[in-house]
């Protein structure tokens, strides 16, 4: 037996019992010819002791510990002497007296301090992932992990949804990033994909009468990585529902999110409606609001537009934005009155977003402080109090242009004061729909492509696309959840209609043959009786990070890849050699870098 109990599991109930432990030298400390060594395992620290007076022969043994060593001791448990308890361990009570030790695996010196206080830099903690995991705070978020994963599955299997693993091996299929393709040996030139997503298959599982499914589903897009998408792979909750409209759809996620984040976090979630559910913006709204589909809502500083009020300004930058065909839009920030340096900051992170600048006024007690103040009349500026209320101690921002740069530029603004000024508490979550996507958007050569879901129904059916309309003008029964500005979820009522689907995608120059070729399946499928259905995907591992206060999605894998797509700890990816290139026909070809 290696080992009785845990290192995080003896208390003063178990004085005077003799236990064997097993874990990692995590300390040593040797105090007037005492050895004291805390002993570490994934369920906490035990302090153990060595007195050659006791036991020389353990003594002996306990002299060659170095960090990090495995470690197999028998001894007593006894109570800490008095004054000499820790409060921080749930064994801080008792210590246990060592009779026998044994070395079970020695350990180099690790290449950094495995401790809460490591300075070691990302690379080299995930170079060495396998070390990095000994600590406790990089563990507690996998056991989390593991954690979440039972609570999902437990959640939706009670509520009826039956679990279905889809393929891993598939065909390529346009969902908006690069594929990941896999040579197939035994059909030479043909290619597999991995899945961005089951899409396909669960809409499929609809066809085929399981009327509701669920997954917590691998991903594979050959996207750039950054702070909250992971590089090659990440999991997501799958769902689809047979026979069900929007709300229907909403009936489910809310629930779920609710109950996840009540029972296994102590999060709040604020700004709800008053019936208690998530509030409801659609993506004009949220984009003329916040200036993003995925607003943060824990704060207001929300836009109001200005266009009318200053098309005759004295202000020239105002009234030829207006001329021009653009808008001018403005935002408060309360009870921030900003330095120099302040504005100036928040200035280039107008201009890196496309504003030539950053105009602004200042509410102090004697009045309002601008540069661009004297151009103004009385009425503008009381058409700013009338919308905006400013008091002293106030700033307003103002953003003027073509409407998408000027929404971008105070969206970015808006964020960088969230983070730079704390207008958040992190303990809250603020969750809001956003709902009537555009169904497409037009390329800077003319075409258009699908702004989302290229399977989502359009509002109205099949009639959306009656009379040859403006592809810009169709709007698809598509929905995103946003959750402190980070969207977590995406989903839509799906087009059945075989027809409507074939003409969706005559809006993007791909006829009805191309559509049979690349969702043959589908357009099979959907000739046998197909029911209306929809469904969402929660993004697992973003929510993971927003549940878990990280600014960085890699922290909550337990092998994640680098921020350059990179698996340093196993060298991936890597070359292979030539014999199994030949056997997948493949040749590489040099490029020039």
């Amino acid at each position: 037996m290696h080992r009785s109990h845990t290192a995080g599991e003896l208390n003063a109930s178990h004085i005077g019992q003799t236990v064997t432990l097993s874990g990692w030298v995590a300390n040593r400390r040797d105090h007037g010819g005492l050895i004291f060594i805390d002993l570490r395992d994934r369920y906490g620290i035990t302090q153990t002791v060595y007195d050659p007076q006791e036991n020389e022969g353990a003594w002996k043994v306990a002299d060659t510990f170095r960090s990090e060593y495995v470690v197999k001791l028998t001894g007593t448990v006894r109570a800490r002497p008095e004054g000499q308890t820790n409060d921080k361990l749930s064994t801080g009570e008792i210590e246990v007296i060592i009779t026998h030790a044994e070395v079970l695996s020695k350990s180099e010196v690790p290449p950094f301090e495995i401790s809460e206080h490591t300075g070691a830099n990302e690379d080299i903690r995930l170079k060495y992932r396998y070390l990095d995991l000994r600590r406790k705070s990089v563990f507690d978020k996998i056991a989390f992990r593991a954690e979440m994963n039972k609570y999902t599955r437990d959640w939706f299997t009670t509520n009826g949804f039956l679990e279905v693993q889809t393929p891993i091996f598939t065909v390529s299929s346009p969902e908006g990033a690069r594929d990941y393709l896999i040579p197939s040996r035994l059909h030479h030139g043909k290619f597999y994909a991995l899945p961005q997503a089951p899409q396909q298959y669960k809409q499929l599982l609809m066809v085929g009468g399981v009327d509701k499914y669920f997954q917590i589903a691998p991903c594979f897009r050959d996207e750039d990585p950054r702070a909250d998408r992971h590089s090659c792979e990440f999991y997501q909750i799958d769902c689809e529902m047979s026979f069900v409209e929007q709300e229907d759809v909403f009936a489910v996620a809310e629930p779920f999110a609710k109950s996840l984040i009540k029972d296994i976090t102590d999060k709040k979630i604020v700004n709800m409606n008053a019936d208690g559910t998530f509030r409801r913006l659609t993506h004009k709204e949220a984009v003329d609001t916040y200036g993003s589909d995925k607003p943060d809502i824990r704060f207001d500083m929300h836009f109001e537009d200005f266009t009318a009020e200053f098309a005759d300004s004295g202000f020239s930058l105002f009234a030829n934005t207006v001329k021009d065909g653009g808008i001018v839009k403005a935002m408060k920030l309360e009870g921030k009155t900003l330095s120099r340096s302040e504005i100036d900051s928040l200035t280039e992170v107008a201009k890196a977003n496309g504003a030539g600048g950053l105009a602004y006024i200042i509410y102090e007690a004697d009045g309002p402080k601008s540069p661009i103040l004297k151009f103004f009349t009385g009425n503008e500026l009381a058409s700013l109090e009338a919308k905006l209320a400013p008091q002293v101690g106030d700033m307003i921002f103002f953003g003027a242009g073509d409407y998408k740069t000027t929404c971008k530029v105070l969206g970015q603004v808006r964020l960088a004061c969230r983070d730079r000024f704390s207008l958040v508490d992190s303990t809250e979550l603020a969750f809001c729909w956003v709902t009537d996507f555009p169904m497409y958007e037009q390329k800077d050569d003319g075409s258009y492509d699908f702004e989302h879901n290229p399977f989502s129904m359009p509002h109205g059916g099949a009639t959306a696309f009656d009379g040859n309309p403006d592809p810009l003008s169709i709007y698809g029964c598509q929905y995103d959840l946003a959750c402190n500005g980070y969207e977590i979820l995406s989903g839509s009522i799906r087009n059945h209609n075989i027809e409507a689907l074939v003409k969706a995608f005559n809006i993007v120059g791909k006829g009805e043959e191309e559509v049979k070729e690349k969702f043959g399946a589908m357009y099979s499928a959907f000739q046998y009786g197909v029911p209306p259905h929809g469904g969402f995907a929660f993004g697992f591992d973003r929510l993971l990070m927003i549940l878990r206060d990280e600014t960085n999605i890699r922290e909550i894998y337990a092998f994640p890849k680098s921020g350059k797509a990179e698996d340093a700890m196993m060298n991936a990816p890597a070359y292979v050699d030539e014999e199994q290139l030949r056997e997948l026909h493949i040749k590489v070809r040099e490029t020039n870098k």
